[in-house]
């Protein structure tokens, strides 16, 4: 790796940013011209969210790309090395993680193992199953680059400070409840309509 991978990624242009704020502001003001009946204020927020997702994300794949490393294959990477020594998963284990499908996490298992850095071995214990298992150049190479995102992601709260970090997860965290809650309850709704 170069030095080039201990500078923080580049911030996008303010236009860019503007031009995406415009947008959401568009979209807001033809529904209400279109829809003057129906309150649009949650796409504002929507619009925030998704926005916020799309630059998070470009940022990180900007900070993974030196160790040719995508977010799929970085997050399989961090839930072995995250499991501890020997790094070792089952592939339902690093899916279930990930909260993946098995065909999700099959073509990110291929390519890590394409690059070296984790090997498929059979099960001590039932050898018709496989474990995942980090290698030493999957371990060096996850090593260096959770670091790397992890200056990314604190670069991009710091202007909100602790306290506003604080705020934003409690937020976030709420927020999340409700999602969950309603999820549920189409789960569950779905799941009696069949009764």
């Amino acid at each position: 790796m170069t030095d080039e991978t201990s500078k923080p990624p580049s911030r996008r242009p303010t236009r860019a940013r503007a031009a995406m704020r415009e947008q959401v502001d568009a979209i807001f003001a033809q529904w209400q011209a279109e829809r003057p009946d129906i309150d649009p204020s949650p796409v504002h927020i929507y619009g925030l969210i998704g926005r916020i997702q799309m630059q998070c994300t470009a940022l990180i794949d900007e900070a993974l790309a030196p160790f040719e490393l995508t977010r799929g294959t970085y997050d399989v990477l961090t839930a072995l090395r995250r499991a501890g020594a020997p790094y070792s998963l089952s592939p339902k284990q690093i899916a279930q993680s990930l909260l993946l499908s098995g065909a999700g996490l099959t073509s990110r298992l291929n390519k890590l193992e394409a690059q070296n850095y984790l090997a498929r071995l059979p099960e001590p214990n039932d050898r018709r199953t496989l474990r995942v298992q980090l290698t030493s150049a999957g371990e060096a190479v996850i090593n260096e680059a959770i670091p790397r995102v992890f200056d990314v992601q604190r670069e991009l709260l710091a202007p909100l400070g602790p306290e506003g970090q604080q705020r934003l997860m409690q937020e976030l965290m709420r927020f999340a409840d409700v999602i969950d809650g309603r999820s549920s309850e189409v789960k569950a709704d779905a799941g009696s309509v069949g009764e």
